[in-house]
């Protein structure tokens, strides 16, 4: 699984001209699933991005979490980012998992970090067209892949 998280002060998403969801200050997460990804994966992945310190503290470093400034998550599902360009100039998709396999793993990785956050996540719609549109604080962005935890 990969999960790449950007730091907001507000982001939306929409589609068809209308928002699905809306967060304040917290992470926009685009999340990507591989046909070997399981609840392992989903699980190190929501403790490592519920644990990561990536809000300033009082001195000014990234030292707070998102559960300690109590921000907000926007989750959507992202198969692009098991994108390989290794030959050609057109990507190819083959290590994503087909909408059968990841859109299960979706909706139970937004009810984990629901059930870690003590709170509800905004979600997209799976599989369709949508616009974010987002203020990245930092910025800050950061990849998660639970096949190479770092």
């Amino acid at each position: 699984m990969r999960a790449l998280i950007q730091r907001v002060r507000r982001a939306r998403v929409d589609t068809g001209g209308k928002t699905l969801a809306a967060v304040g200050q917290g992470y926009v997460v685009l999340a990507g699933f591989e046909h070997e990804d399981g609840e392992a994966d989903i699980e190190w992945t929501v403790g490592k991005l519920v644990r990561l310190r990536l809000f300033l503290d009082e001195s000014g470093a990234m030292n707070r979490s998102i559960t300690e400034v109590g921000g907000e998550i926007l989750v959507v599902s992202q198969f692009t980012l098991h994108a390989s360009t290794k030959k050609g100039t057109r990507p190819s998709w083959h290590r994503a998992a087909p909408a059968a396999l990841s859109e299960p793993m979706f909706r139970l990785f937004a009810r984990r970090l629901e059930g870690e956050l003590g709170r509800p996540v905004a979600v997209g719609i799976f599989g369709a067209d949508m616009q974010i549109e987002l203020i990245n604080d930092g910025p800050v962005t950061i990849m998660l892949d639970s096949k190479r935890p770092e």
